[in-house]
């Protein structure tokens, strides 16, 4: 059952998004400050945070860090309209962005896909690549490069997972963008940017040559699959 972290500083949004989640079958947590948040990410370990950007206590992107820090996926719920906002929400690895007034429904299906693309849903072997060089275990949720694991953010797995279905194929990145995260954001393409440079500071000094820049066109794996 996932456990999925509401954190909400308006009661009546919070008890709402809990009732339509928990009818869903999540195990559902919830507050309304950020400092509680940050004890609940380490207590309860949770799947996914539904998280407003506008926490009445500290920044809502400072929760945001540490939530990808411990492995959580994000949907940020906020009121801002802002474009720099929504955009360095992206870039610090916010898997989804829903703008108040939302449809609680819409929210469910949105957290429905986000654990989906970042959850243990396939059931095929682990992948190798480049000589087993680069390993890939979508069942297990794990990913390692020369038998050192990769503790990768959800948008940096869905990034590498996405470019390693076809190795050698150039991604644009509005489609990298749409494959990673399971649909397009409009006007964002730029953050797969930020997710790829994140992405390579973890593959370490060859990053470069294992996720390759097509100039004016996009990325790929530079390696190829094993078998």
């Amino acid at each position: 059952m996932p456990t999925v972290l509401v954190v909400e500083d308006e009661r009546d949004i919070r008890d709402l998004l809990r009732r339509y989640l928990e009818r869903e079958g999540h195990s559902v947590e919830s507050t309304g400050t950020g400092a509680e948040a940050l004890r609940m990410l380490v207590d309860h370990q949770p799947d996914l945070v539904l998280l407003d950007l506008g926490l009445p206590d500290i920044d809502g992107l400072e929760v945001l860090t540490a939530a990808t820090r411990h492995g959580s996926a994000v949907i940020a719920l906020t009121a801002r309209s802002a474009v720099e906002d929504r955009i360095r929400g992206l870039q610090l690895g916010a898997d989804d962005y829903v703008t108040k007034p939302f449809s609680p429904q819409e929210v469910v299906l949105r957290v429905a896909a986000v654990l989906t693309r970042t959850g243990n849903q396939s059931a095929d072997a682990s992948a190798s690549f480049g000589g087993g060089r680069l390993v890939i275990d979508e069942a297990r949720h794990e990913a390692s490069l020369a038998g050192v694991p990769l503790d990768l953010t959800p948008s940096e797995w869905g990034v590498l997972v996405a470019l390693a279905a076809s190795p050698g194929r150039v991604y644009s990145r509005s489609e990298l963008m749409n494959r990673a995260r399971g649909y397009e954001f409009a006007g964002f393409e730029r953050t797969i940017d930020s997710h790829v440079k994140n992405l390579r500071r973890k593959l370490g000094p060859d990053a470069a040559a294992i996720v390759e820049t097509v100039l004016g066109v996009g990325y790929r794996l530079g390696l190829e699959r094993d078998g």
